[in-house]
């Protein structure tokens, strides 16, 4: 049987795990943390949000950037002191703008393709995640907002994605505790929303009934390929230890580009600091007041998701600061200032603030399939989009692993099932 390590525990890693376990692989996940989905798979704005496939590559966000530079609160913020890393990564990033289209489409198509596999899986593993398949509404406050939103929704549709306008009456319809005034919206019927850290916990328990040996606690210190076989060597609790694979899968986030260096290809991923607040809604008032329907507000560049009946997300922005993980106050402050602004009946008393790290590559599409070294595969760089992502880029990567390293048994099941 052929063996691969999943090198990493978040959303991607788990989710590849389980692609390759279903085709009959022998599988061993390696995660520095505990427990799965404990880094950026954590508590993230909770989105399946094919809506939001734009990639970043136009020229308003490089003017947005500059201008919101020194403005702490800003949605998008850079951190202006110089490193050899950010201006390559943003140099690679200005030459993916004229991509700008074809890179939308590719990004929508897959993310509709990730519904398909992220809901038979839940059904198929019995997985509660808080799935609300209610929608997504995107909310403007001028003109010019919903005129570019416009032209998005015809990219999105030469990727197969129904999105129409609707005006401030229709948004109100869609979501009565909305307050504010507002030129108009754009709503995704198909778009759907739900926890990222239950349904990955709970993928977690479902490969290890598949087989998986899923290492947990492990730091990955060494990775070598000889051009047949590759060696990782790892250490947990202080005992080293080394294994080798007929494959590796590298889907480890942020830490990719240095995995990647290491096996002698070039992954340029940044981690972009996102951050979130989870508000509970711990009276009637709170609950009755907290929207159901997930909002997008492109102004604010904020997401929000519904978890059930006593919780409410809030996420978003962009900041620029390299490996910094520090929770900002300055950075949280607009989040409570918005949740008070949009649903004034909400209380914010018990707010808990979290940040994570988006494994961000310059064209904001996923690196999805091998290296340049036989029996080396990636499944990483999602950014933003790992959560709406991740379903369909499993299935591409095992599918590659598959087609280059051959059907591990033969009573495998077959790539049609596999979903």
């Amino acid at each position: 049987m052929k063996t691969i390590a999943v090198i990493g525990g978040g959303i991607t890693g788990v989710t590849t795990a389980y692609a390759l376990a279903k085709r009959g692989f022998s599988v061993t996940l390696i995660e520095k943390h505990r427990y799965a989905a404990m880094d950026t798979s954590f508590a993230n704005g909770g989105q399946l949000s094919a809506s939001n496939a734009e990639v970043w590559n136009h020229w308003s966000t490089i003017f947005k950037g500059i201008k919101w530079m020194l403005k702490s609160d800003a949605p998008l913020l850079v951190n202006p002191k110089p490193s050899w890393h950010k201006l390559s990564w943003f140099a690679e990033f200005i030459a993916a703008i004229p991509h700008y289209d074809k890179n939308t489409i590719e990004t929508v198509r897959m993310a509709i393709a990730a519904r398909q596999h992220l809901y038979a899986w839940a059904e198929a593993e019995g997985i509660e995640f808080d799935l609300k398949r209610k929608g997504i509404l995107h909310i403007y406050r001028d003109k010019a907002g919903f005129e570019h939103a416009a032209g998005v929704s015809k990219l999105l549709a030469r990727g197969g994605l129904e999105r129409r306008a609707v005006t401030p009456q229709e948004m109100r319809a869609i979501e009565p505790t909305l307050a504010g005034d507002y030129y108009g919206g754009h709503f995704t019927e198909s778009d759907a929303t739900g926890d990222i850290h239950k349904f990955t916990s709970g993928l977690a328990e479902a490969i290890v009934r598949l087989g998986v040996d899923c290492r947990y606690g492990c730091d990955v210190t060494a990775i070598a390929t000889d051009g047949q076989r590759v060696r990782v060597g790892t250490l947990r609790g202080g005992d080293s230890d080394s294994g080798v694979f007929d494959g590796v899968v590298i889907c480890a986030g942020t830490a990719s580009r240095q995995l990647g260096a290491a096996l002698g290809d070039h992954v340029n991923i940044y981690p972009v600091k996102g951050y979130s607040i989870t508000v509970h809604l711990t009276d009637a008032r709170s609950q009755a007041a907290a929207p159901t329907v997930s909002l997008l507000d492109d102004a604010t560049k904020l997401v929000c998701s519904r978890f059930g009946a006593d919780r409410f997300r809030v996420a978003g922005t962009a900041e620029f600061n390299g490996f910094n993980r520090d929770i900002r106050a300055d950075r949280i402050r607009p989040l409570v200032d918005w949740v008070e602004r949009c649903f004034p009946g909400v209380s914010t008393r018990s707010v808990v603030p979290w940040a994570g790290l988006r494994p961000m590559l310059p064209d904001l599409l996923p690196r999805v399939g091998r290296g340049r070294a036989p029996g080396v595969f990636y499944n990483t760089g999602h950014g933003h989009l790992g959560w709406t992502l991740s379903a369909a880029t499993a299935d591409m990567v095992a599918g590659v692993v598959e087609q280059a390293l051959g059907r591990p048994v033969a009573q495998a099941v077959p790539a049609s099932l596999a979903a």
